[in-house]
């Protein structure tokens, strides 16, 4: 049975540190180094629900896409709910790590999770890592559809494809457009458009659209933009790097039990969808 510190190793191997952005919280949140691991559980947000099944599980190690503290914290009081992740994760013996945009421009990183769980075949990166002289990491990444299909019917097919949530797929653009090349990007991605017209890719999906960027983007160019859950478009990260840590486990024959959650962490509970209508009208 391997020690955390060598779990942790492993990790910051598949996803070094110092890849992250500067702005970002990465890396071990709590966890004493010599304590043994034998379950791994992978998540994408360090919320409560995530932390009662890591308990339940017995893991060791939590390993979520999120930071518990983006931004910095002066107190770990259980009186918030952060404070209160913190008290039971140390109470019940589970460290906690995070690989963010260090796992988002890796390779393979979360973007190439999302294009696999749509069955699209990688070109490149979307915005290539310059240090990079293989040129395969960086943000996003440029993908072929399996056939061409227009958007409307290649919107169901993301929202059979990723794990369902409330929101569903979005979609702005001509509905007929046939869509053969996509930009894809896990998390939130409205800052990439202009990398997407570079790449003259026929569709972006992504997550977290906003209305002005959106709008600006369609009315620029013919692009399709399609918007799905920011946690269905990392989720599939989770499958990814649990599979590297059963490979790692495997080479050194630590015999770790890996695990990924199963529990829905996205924020939105319902959707209603609306009638189309003419604008300022009752539905």
């Amino acid at each position: 049975m391997p020690r955390l510190h060598e779990v942790l190793t492993a990790l910051d191997a598949l996803w070094p540190p110092d890849r992250a952005e500067s702005w970002d919280a990465v890396g071990t949140v709590c966890g004493e180094p010599d304590a043994e691991v034998n379950r791994v559980l992978f998540a994408v947000d360090p919320v409560q629900e995530i932390v009662d099944e890591a308990v339940r599980l017995g893991a060791g190690l939590l390993v979520t896409h999120h930071p518990l503290y983006l931004r910095g914290t002066t107190t770990v009081a259980a009186t918030h709910f952060k404070g209160r992740v913190v008290h039971d994760l140390i109470k019940n013996d589970i460290a906690l790590h995070v690989a963010h945009t260090n796992a988002d421009t890796a390779d393979p990183g979360v973007s190439d999770a999302l294009a696999g769980a749509l069955d699209l075949r990688v070109v490149g990166p979307l915005v290539p890592d310059p240090t990079d002289g293989k040129g395969r990491r960086g943000l996003g990444r440029i993908c072929e559809l399996p056939h061409p299909m227009p958007l409307r019917e290649f919107a169901a097919y993301a929202a059979k494809r990723l794990p369902a949530t409330a929101p569903g797929i979005r979609a702005a653009g001509d509905p007929d457009k046939v869509i053969s090349t996509i930009a894809v990007s896990g998390g939130s991605g409205d800052s990439l458009f202009g990398y997407v017209r570079e790449a003259g890719v026929d569709a972006f999906l992504t997550a977290d659209l906003r209305h002005h960027p959106v709008s600006e983007a369609v009315q620029h160019t013919s692009l399709a933009l399609l918007d799905a859950a920011h946690w269905a478009t990392e989720w599939p990260w989770c499958e990814q790097a649990a599979a590297q840590l059963d490979e790692i486990s495997d080479r050194h024959g630590w015999g770790l039990r890996v695990h990924v959650s199963k529990t829905v962490t996205d924020p939105w509970t319902a959707h209603a969808a609306t009638t189309p209508t003419t604008a300022g009208a009752p539905n």
